[in-house]
């Protein structure tokens, strides 16, 4: 493999070349000489940057959403909107497959259940996912596809007052895959190159697989290269003890404090005391003041240890933030959710909440590790958005939420500089020694960061060789 030469790059306020050997920053230096076969890229006195790590994200759902029909905010804004949207992927698909629509949410399309779904679409199966990720809702055709009668039987299935299925599923994605047809194989590449494009280098995959084998897509994806980025997995309870194939790197084990249906904390402080004594931290998917109360409860009794860490953390009072840095826990939080869903927020949240809604800030000054995160694909993969949102702290519809959470434009984009296994930590720098993982701008870091955008990565390098966009 050739060596990779970027000139004339600004790092730490200096114009230096910089070399990549054997996927690591070998030199950096003034005009540096030339060798055979030597790769080059003209940096044209843009700031060369680490790459981007989102700390939270999705990766196989994301490629599944690549081609599935968006049916919430910010791209439906009512119910004929949501309607149009089904109908239109009704048209526009062959007569085997099923309709998979994401995102919805019952604030701007109204609440749904099979009968709702079938007056629009009667004779296709269709699934629709809450933008939660914990709840599907199924058409009476997509009922049958799924072999699931009336007679069914399992927590999840939700039933009406007069006993009847309403096609509402919550907490059953696996069951409901293991009962719809094979899908088609994944485009991780295309999800690669998307990534690449916003100069992310790598990323936490945060999905609570339950198997070993469902991790199979990623592991060739990352093999063959053709998903470049470097990734962390996690894997729910049933894999604290697995080892998890490589490339993948092992991360904290997933727990979900579901509020549609919240663990005992029994189970809380077994599952953390498990991954402890397996020697892996764990990851509390929190996204209530009352599930991070019992996620607390249960760390409270379980105890913590290095790299425990709180997803979301959505709402985060003064008094369960003086709890968390008790804990000395890291908190993974998504503030582009600040932008894409703030003004649903002010409708539909209780005014106590409002001031705590995904805050950055105040944890920071609590000592509290804050890293950040996209959630994608139930928030927009790119990490950009999330940086200018932890700046301006204001909805789509311009209103400011929660600005006293707001961060410097440097603070906010350290967010994605640290490292996948210390969200928080210390932000890696382009050095000697370091992986060769960089984007280089098209410009001065301080012009970028007076408007962070994507629209500013001109090259990503990962493991010293230009990734594909």
């Amino acid at each position: 493999m050739s060596d990779l030469v970027l000139r004339e790059v600004v790092v730490g306020g200096m114009l230096v070349d910089v070399r990549a050997s054997g996927g690591l920053i070998t030199e950096i230096g003034r005009r540096l000489d030339a060798r055979p076969g030597d790769a080059e890229v003209d940096g044209r006195r843009g700031a060369l940057i680490p790459g981007l790590h989102d700390h939270h994200i999705h990766l196989l759902a994301l490629a599944a959403a690549e081609r599935s029909p968006m049916v919430g905010p910010p791209y439906v804004a009512d119910t004929e909107t949501f309607d149009a949207t089904l109908v239109q992927a009704h048209g526009a698909l062959g007569d085997a497959e099923w309709i998979r629509a994401i995102g919805y949410h019952e604030s701007v399309a109204g609440p749904i259940d099979r009968w709702r779904l079938d007056a629009v679409v009667a004779d296709r199966p269709v699934r629709v996912q809450h933008r939660s990720g914990g709840a599907w809702v199924l058409n009476s055709r997509g009922l049958a596809a799924a072999g699931i009668d009336e007679a069914a039987d399992h927590p999840g299935l939700e039933r009406d007052d007069d006993g009847r299925l309403t096609g509402r599923l919550l907490g059953l994605d696996r069951w409901l895959r293991e009962r719809l047809p094979a899908p088609l194989p994944p485009d991780l590449a295309s999800v690669g190159r998307r990534l690449a494009a916003y100069g992310v280098t790598g990323v936490s995959d945060l999905t609570p697989v339950t198997a070993v084998d469902d991790l199979a897509p990623l592991v060739d994806a990352a093999t063959d290269g053709s998903l470049p980025q470097r990734i962390t997995v996690t894997g729910g309870p049933r894999l604290t003890a697995a080892a998890l194939p490589a490339p993948l790197a092992t991360g904290p084990v997933k727990l979900v404090v579901a509020d549609y249906s919240l663990p005992a904390i029994d189970d809380l402080v077994r599952w953390i005391r498990a991954a402890h004594d397996a020697g892996r931290a764990v990851a509390v998917h929190c996204v209530t003041r009352s599930g991070l109360a019992l996620a607390l409860a249960a760390w409270n009794e379980a105890g913590s240890r290095p790299g425990d860490r709180i997803e979301h953390g959505s709402v985060v009072p003064p008094d369960l933030r003086a709890l968390v840095a008790a804990q000395g826990l890291t908190v993974v939080t998504q503030p582009g959710f600040v932008h894409e869903r703030g003004d649903r927020y002010l409708v539909e949240v209780e005014g106590d909440d409002l001031p705590h809604l995904y805050p950055c800030r105040s944890l920071i000054e609590a000592g509290i590790p804050v890293g950040g995160s996209t959630d994608a694909p139930f928030g927009h993969p790119d990490p950009w958005r999330d940086i200018a949102a932890a700046i301006d702290r204001r909805t789509a519809g311009g209103e400011p939420l929660g600005v006293r959470e707001a961060v410097s434009p440097e603070r906010a984009l350290a967010l994605f500089l640290t490292p996948p296994e210390a969200p928080g930590g210390t932000p890696r720098r382009v050095e000697v020694g370091a992986r060769a993982d960089v984007v280089l701008l098209d410009g001065p870091l301080s012009q970028v960061l007076e408007d962070p955008s994507s629209r500013h990565v001109v090259a990503t390098v990962i493991g010293g060789a230009v990734a594909p966009t």
